[in-house]
């Protein structure tokens, strides 16, 4: 009697805190579901970006580095830095993906190149592009650049190298980082295996013997 007594106290110690922890998964669950009414930051995204979102970013970051790569290989044949933009232009998508800058892109490489075919100044050409985040970058070293297409297309393939250089750095430290997450559900699944499995049989066997020799 006192072994299956202390059989039933260990099986229910362990298995009475799993409705609590279910509650705490379902709730969980339930602020997950509710998060796209919930509040946003104050560039308009939500705090924490959905793993889709993520995605998209680190996609849209590599399509631009093939675009940097593109206009290099434009330049370096010898097409005009107007000519170039506006093919650079039409060759990114016209819908922007979730958390994408790829048409506020496209729109400032066409104004910049309408801009640098009317004759104006490298200050004032591009300014479009200085003012779109994804095509900063490129607007400062075309500013620095003047009107040198050669000195451009060097300009855009360092760009689309370290532009590649960073995607794979953030996408490293993301894989690192659910490396050690990974590890939580699996200790919570293998620990009540390991009690009921190791410990318990264990503790059953020397109650019995306690038992027998009383």
């Amino acid at each position: 009697m006192i072994a299956l007594a202390l059989g039933v106290l260990a099986v229910a110690v362990l298995v009475l805190p799993a409705p609590r922890a279910s509650a705490l998964r379902t709730q969980a669950l339930l602020s997950a579901r509710r998060a796209p009414d919930g509040p946003r930051s104050d560039s308009g995204g939500r705090p924490g970006a959905s793993p889709r979102i993520r995605r998209a970013r680190r996609d849209d970051s590599c399509g631009l580095a093939a675009h940097w790569d593109l206009l290099a290989a434009c330049l370096r044949a010898g097409m005009p830095v107007a000519d170039a933009l506006g093919a650079l232009a039409d060759s990114m998508p016209t819908s922007a993906t979730p958390g994408s800058s790829r048409t506020s892109a496209a729109a400032a490489l066409r104004r910049t190149g309408e801009l640098i075919a009317l004759g104006a100044a490298p200050e004032d050409a591009w300014r479009p592009a200085l003012d779109c985040a994804a095509t900063a970058p490129l607007a400062r070293a075309a500013r620095r650049t003047a009107r040198s297409g050669s000195a451009l297309a060097g300009a855009a393939a360092d760009l689309a190298a370290r532009t590649r250089a960073e995607a794979a750095e953030l996408a490293q430290e993301r894989a690192q980082r659910a490396g050690v997450l990974i590890t939580l559900p699996l200790g919570l699944c293998f620990l009540p295996a390991f009690l009921l499995l190791g410990v318990v049989p264990v503790v059953i066997g020397l109650a019995s013997t306690l038992t027998i020799a009383s």
